[in-house]
């Protein structure tokens, strides 16, 4: 069983650009942003409007192939506050991206996330994903099929928003699941959704989540998933054992998740 873990290349990493002060990892902080500068990005490998989809320049990690998803030229964008439309066209052109790379044979695994916040480990503030192909680890063999069930927000089509019962981490994650890659209006309208409801309204708003996006239905669907980043419980940090509210306090949560989302998207 493989539990090796990912090797952090810390020659590279401190000569990273960093908006966000991580002590001694805090990397250059005065290079400015690399994504704001689009006239002298290389590697690229799509465009697409404003969506840039390019090779890592600075590659910390050993044994992997790194890539980065520029979202915006706002340096201060982010899904909560795109248009609809934009978001739309955002969540499209990263699964279109991830399948690339996800279908191309090269790697053992593939994963595709975003950080947002000071406490979602990201070193950028202008906003990205990455999607980062691992030659041979198997990054899904801690992850199972509980992991995206939950208490049921609602459905549209072949679209489900839930509040995971089995969280990855804790406490209160939002799972939007495709099961058959259509919908993807609807898809990343509610990715959409649940990313302003972190922060505007969960625990009266957090400034750091993440999303993590997974293949399911053996790679013929996906899920999108959200977590608030909070300083984490001593239970995951130490023995990796997640937890999760009540079940009372989880079916009130997806009920003000519901209405908060409602406006004819959910059935």
């Amino acid at each position: 069983m493989d539990k090796n873990p990912l090797v952090y290349e810390y020659s590279i990493g401190k000569r990273k650009p960093y908006d966000y002060d991580y002590g001694n990892r805090q990397g250059n902080q005065n290079a400015g942003c690399p994504f704001c500068d689009v006239a002298y990005l290389t590697n690229i490998y799509e465009k697409d409007g404003d969506k840039i989809w390019l090779k890592n320049k600075y590659p910390t990690l050993q044994d992997t192939d790194q890539t980065i998803l520029i979202e915006s030229r706002d340096h201060q964008g982010d899904i909560s506050t795109y248009t609809r439309e934009d978001n739309q066209e955002l969540m499209k052109f990263g699964l279109k991206c991830f399948q690339k790379m996800n279908n191309s044979g090269r790697y053992e695994s593939v994963l595709w996330y975003k950080n947002f916040g000071p406490k979602s480990d990201g070193s950028l503030t202008h906003p990205h994903m990455q999607i980062i192909g691992l030659y041979h680890k198997d990054g899904y063999r801690d992850i199972g099929p509980d992991n995206f069930k939950g208490f049921e927000v609602g459905q549209s089509g072949s679209v489900e928003m839930n509040l995971s019962a089995y969280p990855v981490q804790g406490y209160q994650e939002v799972n939007i699941l495709t099961q058959d890659n259509t919908n993807l209006e609807t898809w990343a309208d509610l990715i959409q959704k649940g990313a302003q409801y972190m922060r505007s309204v969960l625990s009266h708003g957090v400034d750091s989540y993440n999303l993590f996006f997974y293949p399911i239905n053996d790679g013929k669907g996906t899920c999108c998933k959200i977590i608030p980043r909070f300083y984490a419980s001593p239970y995951f940090v130490g023995y990796k054992i997640s937890q999760v509210d009540d079940s009372d306090t989880l079916k009130w949560e997806a009920e003000r998740l519901k209405g908060f989302v409602n406006g004819g998207i959910l059935h």
